[in-house]
């Protein structure tokens, strides 16, 4: 019996010394997380997690690269000094209690091709204009704008088309009606928008399936002319307008959304948890807003900010906005920002071109390494994640672009141009890569 006893107590002591020995165990087990945010050509977002208030160092294979002290929680750091298509091994070091963290991989993206040829199409006569465009694919591309043609005789049909499609070899002019009420009239379409292949909305207010249009009655009050649609599914979108006019359409039911600005809307885009809306008027605040839970926040919606140029912040005449992953886009008369999502204004100026070749009004991407955009004189550039390209056989003072689309190696640019100061023609501009 005693010497049961002594073997207890011997284990006992043992398991107490044990734990005696290890008092710093679980702050040496406390290792520094690091994980990849975000990757470009050139650069590399990490973020550091479990080492608050701790002086790190990072390594970059192998070599340290950064040392700083962790005031948060969460810390994001980034690595701006990267080759394209290559991989990166990181590793972040806790500098007191010595302990290193789990090492990394970030793979930057490869740069994508400015090898785009160009092809040019007019149509109409007089006062016609191109307003918007959806590609659906190389052989399936929808136009919408007013496109007034002549007779064999001269004389100008009032009567004008709202809607051209490509089917790879021709185009197609149509009339599209809006159907409200037991009668039916001809649309002013400003904007279109490809849920699907096979579900397009046209001003907010048709429907079609490729083949037939359905009416969808706007029965509530909105002043505007709809510039831009964006949306998730043909049952949930946003519309955006004139006068700061702001609806979403959701299930059957429209709802009137406040937006606080009485600013032109012109572009919409987002995800499914970030909603952006950009625009100005002439001696009206120029206007970034973001939608969040059916609510507006303003972002932006400063008169000065049309005239004060910052190159940490979003400054001048905002005239479209595009997202992808957690990059927000905004282009401007004096620049094209790079942003996080998140953003209160702040932003990187990422044109750093000549200011006599900007004009830029729209911009769209398939990624950050492959942004295309469009402006004034018919000018497009291209962004393939480190140099732009101007495409300067493009440009023309009698030309000026609204909107433009990309969609893998085909992109549409579409405004109109004028001739002899008279006539104004709708134009096309299709790009292949």
């Amino acid at each position: 019996m005693k010497t049961k006893t002594m073997n207890i107590f011997i284990v006992l002591l043992l398991t107490l010394s044990f734990l005696s020995c290890n008092t710093n165990e679980p702050e040496n087990n406390d290792k520094p997380v690091l994980t990849v945010e975000d990757v470009s050509c050139t650069e590399a977002w990490l973020k550091i997690s479990n080492a608050k208030g701790s002086l790190i160092t990072l390594k970059r294979d192998d070599k340290e690269i950064m040392q700083f002290k962790l005031t948060g929680t969460d810390t994001v750091v980034l690595d701006n000094s990267l080759l394209p298509n290559k991989t990166y091994k990181y590793q972040v070091f806790r500098i007191q209690n010595p302990v290193s963290g789990i090492q990394v991989s970030a793979t930057t993206m490869d740069t994508t091709s400015h090898n785009f040829t160009w092809q040019t199409f007019t149509f109409g006569n007089e006062t016609s204009v191109l307003f918007d465009v959806v590609i659906i694919n190389e052989n399936n591309i929808w136009i919408v704008g007013e496109i007034y043609k002549k007779d064999s005789l001269g004389i100008l049909d009032p009567v004008f088309y709202n809607l051209a499609r490509w089917d790879g070899n021709k185009w197609t002019l149509e009339r599209v009606y809006y159907y409200y009420q037991g009668s039916y009239s001809l649309a002013h379409l400003k904007s279109i928008f490809a849920f699907s292949n096979n579900s397009i909305s046209l001003g907010g207010f048709f429907r079609s399936n490729g083949d037939s249009f359905e009416s969808i009655p706007l029965n509530i009050s909105f002043s505007s002319e709809v510039n831009k649609i964006w949306g998730q599914g043909s049952k949930d979108y946003y519309i955006a307008g004139n006068n700061g006019n702001i609806a979403h359409y959701k299930d059957g039911f429209w709802q009137k959304i406040e937006s606080g600005t009485t600013s032109d809307l012109l572009d919409i885009y987002g995800n499914e948890q970030n909603i952006f809306i950009a625009g100005y008027r002439d001696f009206k605040p120029s206007a970034l807003l973001k939608v969040e839970n059916g609510i507006i926040k303003k972002i932006i919606e400063d008169e000065n900010n049309l005239f004060n140029y910052r190159t940490d912040f979003i400054s001048g005449a905002i005239y479209s906005v595009w997202l992808t992953k957690n990059k927000l886009f905004t282009t401007t008369s004096f620049d094209l920002y790079r942003s996080d999502l998140e953003t209160d204004g702040k932003a990187e100026a990422i044109w750093k071109g000549a200011p006599q070749d900007w004009g830029m009004i729209s911009l769209r991407g398939n990624d950050v390494n492959d942004i295309i955009a469009c402006g004034a004189f018919g000018r497009i550039w291209h962004f393939n994640g480190i140099t732009w390209k101007k495409f300067n056989e493009l440009e023309n003072n009698s030309d000026r672009l609204y909107r433009i689309e990309i969609k893998g190696n085909i992109c549409i640019a579409v405004g109109y141009r004028y001739e002899n100061g008279i006539e104004r023609y709708g134009l096309v501009r299709i790009g292949r890569r």
